[in-house]
């Protein structure tokens, strides 16, 4: 070895209208586990046997793979309060393509969330990246996520009894992102 040391990756920390995407770290372990545990927000998530204990070793070894970029992992965090309000992750990085999942919003979510976390999240895959292409995989029953993935404009590849597989190329997120960023920073009226 001659001394030199691989550089590395430093995820960004995107900040929108109302949140920002911070990566993970071990102290976010008992938070994400209590959502994956959560019966309001794991209907459609793969099943949890870990602990706290577990979550947070699984933490420490993801950060290995986005120290290689490889993976980012983020806490989705409300601007006005810093309160947590959900996960999103990229991982399957490569120099083209990324998978986008792990995305849980939980109720201390602020008005239009999704939309905003998506917009975030496939910016950095797309923008900081530099990937064409994202894939997405949703459970058949997810109605909601994949009603939404339909109002983005992805494509279906194909399904299984399990999943729906969506395309989501950066040229249709790029048409689309300044339609987005309008409608989040059009003030809301509950």
């Amino acid at each position: 070895m001659t001394g030199e040391q691989r550089p590395t990756f430093v995820p960004p920390v995107p900040e929108g209208v109302f949140l920002l995407l911070r990566p993970v770290q071990p102290v976010d372990a008992e938070y994400i586990h209590g959502l994956r545990v959560n019966t309001a927000y794991n209907l459609h998530l793969s099943y949890v046997t870990s602990t706290v204990e577990g979550q947070r070793a699984w933490i420490e070894r993801y950060q290995e793979r986005e120290a290689v970029r490889k993976e980012i992992y983020y806490i989705i965090e409300r601007s006005d309060t810093g309160i947590n309000c959900g996960t999103v992750r990229l991982y399957n990085i490569t120099a083209d393509s990324f998978t986008w999942g792990s995305w849980i919003l939980d109720g201390s979510k602020p008005p239009k969330a999704a939309l905003e976390s998506a917009v975030m999240s496939f910016g950095v895959g797309f923008g900081d990246l530099g990937c064409n292409l994202a894939s997405v995989d949703v459970r058949v029953g997810n109605s909601h996520a994949v009603a939404f993935y339909r109002s983005l404009r992805m494509t279906e590849t194909h399904r299984t009894a399990q999943d729906i597989y969506f395309d989501y190329p950066r040229a249709r997120f790029e048409a689309d992102r300044g339609g987005y960023m309008k409608i989040l920073t059009r003030e809301f009226k509950p």
